[in-house]
């Protein structure tokens, strides 16, 4: 009989003082298995967490000493995974915009005994409408709706949902990902990889949910243009890392 396969959780986390414990203690009672990567919080968060840590010792906890970024953060649980010897991990924010009680599923997905199983399963807000579901904010669905259609042309996926950040991914599957990218744009360079890697991906639904309308993405990118630019520049940047990579090991 196979062994149960064993995968952590990890939240990136960048001043959450407001929301971390209550969506720690929600994540717990879906998993044991929980790693908080503090991006350098200045709000209080990291007093927080290592207080956690000390009174109850139930998290795994790594703090950069300044903020890097959501990429950077992910990078590190990639590590922390791979050092861990874990068979995979399920990412999820902190803001509360994703429903822990779906962390199963994606464990469950991305652990498969009947067929291929899949490299990543990443969650999508558009392959399914839930009762209660958010708008979204139009600039943004635009925004994600033109990137997630041009990864599809360019790299021969076929998602829904570029940019949601609740996903489950492989051991095989993070050996193959090599995240250079800091920022909120990390999963298009992953996508670029994932791709060139020939990963099995599959969508899960999740519902769609928006709890700060107001986000700032920082400086020059919460202008709408710049951002989508932006973001092209990130795919153009990772399919160019790919071609020498490729052609370098040829």
């Amino acid at each position: 009989m196979s062994q149960p396969r064993r995968f952590l959780t990890a939240l990136p986390v960048y001043n959450e003082v407001r929301h971390v414990e209550g969506v720690l203690d929600e994540v717990l009672r879906h998993t044991p298995h929980v790693l908080v990567v503090d991006d350098g919080s200045s709000d209080g968060t990291s007093r927080l967490l290592a207080e956690r840590l000390e009174r109850q010792g139930d998290i795994r906890l790594v703090r950069h000493a300044r903020n890097q970024g959501y990429g950077a953060a992910l990078a590190t649980a990639f590590q922390e995974t791979l050092a861990g010897g874990w068979d995979g991990l399920v990412t999820i924010d902190c803001d509360g915009q994703h429903q822990p009680q779906l962390i199963p599923e994606f464990i469950a997905a991305a652990s498969s005994l009947v067929g291929p199983t899949p490299d990543i399963v990443s969650g999508s807000r558009y392959l399914q409408h839930f009762e209660g579901d958010s708008r979204p904010p139009e600039g943004r669905r635009r925004i994600n709706a033109a990137i997630t259609a041009e990864i599809n042309s360019r790299l021969g996926l076929d998602l829904t949902d570029a940019f949601c950040g609740f996903k489950a991914y492989t051991r095989r599957a993070i050996a193959a990902l090599h995240i250079t990218e800091p920022g909120y744009a990390m999963p298009l360079e992953a996508w670029v990889q994932a791709a060139a890697a020939g990963l099995k991906v599959v969508e899960l639904p999740v519902p769609l949910l928006y709890l700060d309308l107001a986000r700032s993405f920082g400086g020059a990118l919460d202008d709408e243009e710049t951002r989508l630019a932006y973001y092209r520049g990130v795919l153009d940047r990772a399919e160019a890392a790919v071609a020498t990579t490729v052609h370098g090991e040829a």
